[in-house]
């Protein structure tokens, strides 16, 4: 098929061509004098995009379940007792691994489709007068079912019993696209990963921790090597890694966070609430039903689009990918083949929210589902238009 294909999975995602650029260059030496004039304002300016002032971040050769690793493994001792809850794949991973690392996982399973059960975490916190508790874990954007959950009310639930377990967050899918405000939430360990929101290629695992994580992680007996924060720390300030660094995807971070400062980060998350309101008017339109199971719950990154009976989401995918040259996000796991996904983050725009809902609409209608053609479409820009015309209307 001629043109090429148009990614629309929630990640990876779009790579912006001056990131590209950027990274198109030979390999260079990262032990060279001059190698922390690139690396020291990296820590400092991916701080900012977590909006962390008072502690550090760690920037790790791996995907963010990588940093998932070295935030339990650095500020946790085995037998530790944790509190997570379990709503689509990504929070069940985090469950599976806090469980093969040895912690004591205290773990609530919600219906898929919700998120975090804040009020369930606030009996939990308000029950736990010896504080076993070690750690609260949040999936900030559950990307499998298109979940997002409130960070700043687990904040409030541990400061309202003066709780002093650590705040671990997973924002793999959300930092950088979806508001998130480290310190003042009080969010102790955040994870994210270079693929998503950074728009870059998977491989960079970020880890931004407050100074109550590192003070914990002094005491704290987890084995651990390739993700030592001391080994870390002692490198990271000199402007350096304790092992080789990929060198070109941190020459591609520094585009891509010129990037976003340049458009600045409300700005950011102001365009992702925007180009998922047209996602979700088409949606509508075609009278499906997204995954989440409330607006409350409704991420501005993924949507999970249920599908009726009688179409198959995973010939969905393969039908857009064959025939459209399009590749929408699958089902996974207890959602395999009942939904499909469209990612709407990163570096993106309203025409292409609309190209990927053009697809979409053409797949479903070659699989089956009577709808009116040009009904989702229509209503995105319907959305769009509405949108402009009521911000043109403010600046006046």
């Amino acid at each position: 098929m001629s043109g090429y294909n148009h990614l629309f999975i929630p990640g990876p995602t779009n790579i912006p061509e001056q990131v590209r650029q950027a990274m198109n260059l030979p390999m260079e030496d990262m032990r060279s004098p001059r190698f922390p004039e690139l690396t020291l304002p990296l820590f400092a300016d991916v701080k900012k995009v977590f909006k962390n002032r008072n502690g550090r971040v760690f920037i790790y050769p791996s995907s963010g379940t990588g940093a998932w690793e070295a935030a339990m493994t650095n500020v946790l001792s085995p037998g530790d007792k944790v509190l997570m809850s379990r709503f689509g794949q990504f929070s069940h991973l985090w469950v599976d691994m806090a469980e093969r690392l040895g912690f004591e996982v205290d773990c609530l399973d919600m219906e898929w489709g919700t998120g975090v059960p804040v009020d369930l975490y606030a009996e939990r916190l308000a029950a736990d007068e010896t504080h076993q508790i070690k750690a609260v874990f949040v999936t900030h954007n559950e990307t499998a079912t298109g979940v997002t959950s409130d960070v700043a009310a687990v904040r409030a639930a541990l400061d309202a019993v003066d709780h002093p377990a650590l705040l671990f967050v997973d924002g793999v899918s959300s930092i950088g696209s979806i508001d998130f405000r480290q310190d003042e939430w009080g969010v102790d360990c955040a994870v994210s990963g270079s693929q998503k929101g950074f728009m870059l290629p998977a491989g960079l695992g970020f880890l931004s921790v407050s100074q109550k994580a590192l003070d914990a992680s002094r005491t704290a007996r987890h084995m651990r090597c390739y993700f030592s924060f001391d080994d870390m720390i002692k490198t990271n300030d000199a402007g350096y890694f304790p092992y080789t660094p990929p060198t070109q995807l941190l020459r591609g971070l520094r585009a891509s966070l010129d990037l976003i400062f340049e458009e600045g980060l409300e700005t950011i998350f102001a365009r992702h609430r925007h180009l998922a309101n047209g996602v979700r008017a088409a949606v509508s339109a075609w009278g499906l039903k997204l995954c989440a199971t409330e607006p409350k719950w409704h991420s501005d990154t993924v949507s999970a689009i249920r599908l009726p009976d009688g179409i198959d989401g995973v010939q969905v995918i393969k039908h857009a990918y064959s025939t459209y040259s399009t590749s929408l996000g699958s089902g996974l796991s207890k959602v395999q083949g009942k939904v499909f996904r469209i990612g709407h983050l990163g570096s993106l725009n309203e025409v292409m929210v609309l190209g990927a809902l053009s697809a979409a609409e053409l797949t479903l209608l070659d699989c089956g589902l009577k709808i009116e053609p040009g009904s989702g479409v229509g209503a995105a820009i319907k959305q769009f238009r509405s949108a402009a015309t009521a911000s043109t209307a403010k600046a006046a």
